[in-house]
């Protein structure tokens, strides 16, 4: 594909998107660590974004069908990264994460993983024909996600482990999972709930507790979602202004440039602010959905379709944290939180995303 077409064809209003959130998120991430020891975190996410635009091109200008073809080495590759991260892994908040780089900087190679999967669905559904997945098909893909998710929950890294469940459940929904199949997994799962229940870690059963009762343990388990919902709730309608809101100037508010940016967002910007940030999200995806309409294939269909649901899924579970209506976890907001390797792991899944796009006449 030549520069002049790649130019031409690149979608251009996808990352405009991504950029005008990712904007959001440096402002409010310059604001929440002023004064504090991150207070130069704006500007390394600022490079993490340079970093993943170059990565979104590359991804791009590589024939999708490349990256499909090759996905059990990728996955193979993954799932090597993920044994040694729970090897020789750096450890912070008493999990191994991160394996450690040279020059000080670090991977999540956990949210890498999310992209391969997109790729593994496209690569086992792709060839399949629409509403004929087989019961075959659906257990070796869901063996190919829960040794990923095994591996990831063992870190432990339960979050992000969750967060590659959309990804498989809108690839065989789209592929038209047969009704019973869905009846026999809904009744497995509430089967499993008590398994599941007994399982969690103590931190992550009181995580839950403090959802249906945060007044309970209000300085200790509830703490972090009361003061999130304060944060939120005294932005009232235009916000505090920058660098203004009380509840993250003055460290009352957990970690405001990671998992609860959003709440410091809100704090400083209001409503009108909100609102704002939600029309660039839901632009965001029905631009990915958009793209998976007009896919070549159903490779690139999936592919894109995999985007959107894993993006969906850090949205609506992040904010439902923050405004409490979901468990305090540490799913981050898409181009909003810091963090490197969920920020240059997005741009690689929009990547994809505008693959399909300048191949949608020529695959």
């Amino acid at each position: 594909m030549t520069g002049q077409k790649l130019a031409r064809d690149f979608d251009w209003v996808l990352i405009c998107l991504a950029l005008a959130i990712s904007a959001l998120g440096v402002i409010e991430i310059h604001s929440a660590t002023q004064n504090t020891a991150w207070q130069n975190a704006h500007l390394r996410q600022m490079a993490w974004i340079v970093i993943g635009i170059v990565l979104m091109w590359i991804v791009s200008t590589v024939d999708y069908n490349w990256w499909v073809e090759h996905v059990p080495a990728f996955y193979v590759a993954s799932l090597v990264l993920l044994l040694l991260v729970g090897i020789f892994g750096h450890i912070g908040g008493g999990a191994r994460r991160w394996l450690l780089l040279p020059g000080g900087a670090s991977l999540q190679i956990s949210e890498f993983v999310k992209v391969v999967l997109v790729l593994v669905v496209a690569y086992v559904l792709g060839e399949l024909p629409r509403e004929r997945i087989s019961l075959s098909t659906l257990a070796r893909l869901t063996g190919v996600f829960a040794v990923m998710m095994l591996v990831v929950a063992a870190q432990p890294d339960l979050s992000t482990a969750l967060s590659y469940l959309p990804i498989l459940a809108v690839g065989v929904w789209t592929a038209g999972i047969r009704w019973k199949y869905l009846t026999a997994i809904v009744l497995l799962g509430m089967l499993a709930a008590p398994i599941g229940w007994y399982s969690l870690k103590p931190y992550q059963k009181e995580r839950v507790v403090a959802y249906m009762d945060p007044e309970s343990d209000p300085r200790d388990t509830g703490y972090q979602a009361i003061q999130s919902r304060i944060a939120v709730g005294s932005g009232e309608l235009w916000g505090k202004g920058f660098a203004r809101g009380t509840q993250t100037q003055l460290s009352f508010l957990p970690t405001p440039h990671t998992d609860f940016i959003f709440s410091a967002y809100a704090e400083e910007s209001g409503l009108a602010g909100v609102v704002v940030a939600l029309i660039l999200y839901f632009g965001l995806l029905m631009k990915i959905v958009s793209n998976a309409q007009t896919a070549a294939d159903n490779a690139g269909m999936y592919m894109c379709m995999g985007v959107a649901a894993v993006l969906f899924f850090h949205v609506v579970v992040n904010i439902g944290m923050v405004i409490g209506r979901l468990p305090v976890t540490g799913i981050p907001l898409p181009l909003m939180s810091y963090g490197g390797s969920n920020t240059i792991a997005t741009f690689m899944l929009l990547g994809l995303v505008n693959n399909v796009r300048l191949r949608r006449f020529t695959n």
